[in-house]
């Protein structure tokens, strides 16, 4: 089949969930993803007419300046919240005779829809596989595991990309069929091959500055309040010198955004925080990750985050928090430091020690170069053909 090799008769794999011009580490995730299998495999990507509802979801969901993860084969064909559209997108799945379908899950919101989906998919003879990006939601709600273990219970395997996930999984599948890969690198995000002279200067940032860098959308759950308490106790015991915290993501509103800052005046390290607000178009990613000299994961909770990923990409150092699937991907002592959730105190230490131990930023640099492999998006392909 033009020279791919097949894992069965016909080796044929459908791929459902978000790619361009769709925003978000989904959407990246499958387009990367989409890129690998199709390197081995005759794979139709299928993605959506319609992703989730303006009343539901009211900022905007597609950035189409922003093309660096096109799929250009990609099949907009499904409305997630019309009945009728999903059996006829069910019927031209149906139609390619697939050897299976695997599905990106990531919030119960889809449950409908994929269940309808999967039912009438299975009835044809083909498997279902899931990609988890989390079984359950970072922010529950009533009914949230109803509606998972609805759309899980039809799943023939599944893709997990951590030990935490997989218990969340066994819950409700006693029976699954999973396999565990972790989450792999995103270096596609480094266009320009920026160094951090360059990323600095871009940026205005001194090249003696120690820069810490928080990235992403802001929830409450990603403990970004711990991290500003941590400047605080470094204020305290004065070691802020030529350390500054770049925090770049979105707050979801102007409230939310007054709400740090007002945290950030009371402990007094306002003047030691740069923030830089909104949704951060992917060629705007490489030069926050280029210029920053370690990367800081403060959650409370997680599954896995793409953030560690990026910044892997980057061959950047973290300090993350010993939640979820986080110490799956984060060695520490080794890659980064993991610290106890909201544990400003920790947090802080954990800063300090990489800045003032000297050779260690090398020696994490060199330590994640090597672990390259293990978070290859080739090996992603390869546990989904073990998994089939």
């Amino acid at each position: 089949m033009n020279g791919k090799r097949n894992w069965a008769d016909n080796g044929k794999l459908v791929l459902i969930g978000p790619v361009y011009p769709y925003k978000g580490g989904i959407s990246h995730y499958t387009g990367l993803l989409y890129r690998a299998l199709s390197r081995e495999y005759e794979v139709l990507m299928i993605s959506y007419k319609m992703q989730y509802p303006k009343l539901l979801f009211r900022r905007e969901q597609r950035d189409y300046s922003n093309d660096a993860f096109r799929v250009e084969a990609a099949e907009f064909l499904l409305n997630t919240a019309n009945p009728a559209n999903i059996l006829k997108t069910a019927d031209r799945i149906i139609s390619e005779k697939p050897e299976a379908v695997l599905i990106q899950w990531w919030h119960p919101y889809f449950a409908p829809c994929y269940r309808i989906l999967a039912k009438r998919i299975r009835r044809a003879g083909i498997k279902v596989l899931f990609t988890c990006h989390n079984v359950f939601p970072h922010e529950r709600f009533p009914l949230d595991r109803r509606l998972t273990r609805a759309v899980l219970s039809l799943g023939d395997g599944f893709i997990l990309h951590s030990k935490k996930e997989a218990e969340e999984l066994l819950t409700i599948r006693e029976d699954a069929k999973y396999l565990v890969q972790v989450h792999p690198t995103y270096e596609a995000f480094a266009f320009e091959k920026m160094g951090k002279e360059e990323a600095r200067e871009l940026l205005g940032i001194s090249e003696s500055r120690k820069i810490v860098l928080f990235f992403g959308f802001v929830r409450e759950y990603k403990g970004l309040k711990h991290l500003l308490r941590a400047m605080g106790c470094l204020k305290e015991s004065g070691e802020l010198s030529g350390l500054m915290l770049y925090v770049v993501g979105d707050f979801g509103s102007e409230e939310k955004r007054l709400e740090y800052e007002t945290l950030a005046g009371d402990l007094g390290v306002s003047s030691y925080i740069n923030i830089v607000s909104g949704y951060v178009p992917d060629r705007e990613v490489e030069k926050y990750f280029a210029a920053c000299d370690l990367v800081a994961l403060p959650y409370e909770s997680a599954t896995q985050s793409g953030i560690v990923q990026i910044a892997y990409g980057f061959e950047k150092p973290v300090v993350a928090t010993r939640v979820g699937g986080l110490p799956d991907v984060v060695t520490d002592g080794e890659t980064g430091f993991l610290t106890e959730p909201c544990d400003a105190k920790s947090l802080a230490e954990a800063i300090r020690r990489f800045f003032t131990d000297p050779g260690l930023a090398e020696r994490f640099q060199e330590n994640i170069r090597r672990n390259n492999q293990r978070f290859s998006w080739e090996r992603m392909a390869e546990a989904i053909g073990r998994l089939l």
